[in-house]
């Protein structure tokens, strides 16, 4: 196949992702995740049920496609920075980014549909729980993106499993302990920025005390993991 049938064939199969995660968080916002099935989901999507499982295995995944393209966002933008930029400065800039454009991954975003998204998402335990499938690929990327070194090197070979910022590589466990603290942290923030839009704050009261919390939680960081600071 040439290479432009392939590119076109990459894009069905995104819109048809997309189509029925939005006829099926559509119909979860309306009638609550439990009460409504498969069925009524590839109806709404216009697919047929085999179809359906092609694309998603769980109801739960048709939930949360939207946080599947963020899985590996920390890592590339460690894998992306300017050569003398730390993963932790690259990290808080870009979340401190997010807050700025609402981003509803940092969870300062009062947009109606939004809200009711996380309603949905913190209110059913069944995608709390697979949400920590998510959180759990996404700290092994950026894992790797940390172990990886210096941006556009790669891990130096016989490097201490502790990891040294004279090496400027964080292999093995240093590297998993560090993607989890920082996974877990922009989590943190995201939820506590959500829980203030949930009691009826608006975006921009708030913004400065998410951006505060932001760099505390970063600086927090930046004593525990000098290696990347």
């Amino acid at each position: 196949m040439s290479e432009h049938g392939t590119g076109l064939r990459a894009r069905k199969r995104q819109r048809t992702y997309r189509a029925i995660s939005d006829a099926a968080v559509s119909l979860f916002l309306e009638r609550g995740f439990d009460t409504v099935s498969v069925s009524e989901i590839a109806e709404a999507a216009e697919v047929s049920k085999p179809t359906l499982f092609r694309y998603f295995r769980t109801k739960e995944d048709m939930a949360l496609h939207r946080f599947a393209d963020h899985e590996d966002e920390a890592a590339r933008v460690v894998a992306g920075r300017p050569a003398r930029e730390s993963p932790l400065t690259a990290l808080e800039n870009h979340f401190l980014a997010g807050l700025e454009a609402r981003d509803p991954v940092t969870g300062l975003c009062d947009e109606p549909e939004v809200l009711s998204f996380h309603r949905l998402l913190y209110g059913t335990p069944e995608l709390v729980a697979r949400l920590h499938s998510y959180t759990a690929r996404s700290e092994e990327a950026l894992a790797d993106a940390l172990a990886a070194g210096p941006a556009g090197g790669a891990a130096e070979t016989g490097a201490p499993e502790t990891g040294t910022a004279e090496t400027g590589a964080a292999p093995g466990l240093t590297a998993r302990l560090a993607a989890g603290q920082l996974v877990t942290s922009q989590r943190v923030l995201a939820t506590a920025n959500w829980r203030r839009i949930a009691d009826g704050a608006r975006a921009d009261s708030v913004s400065g005390a998410a951006r505060q919390d932001a760099r505390r939680a970063f600086a927090l960081l930046r004593t525990g993991l000098t290696p990347f600071a």
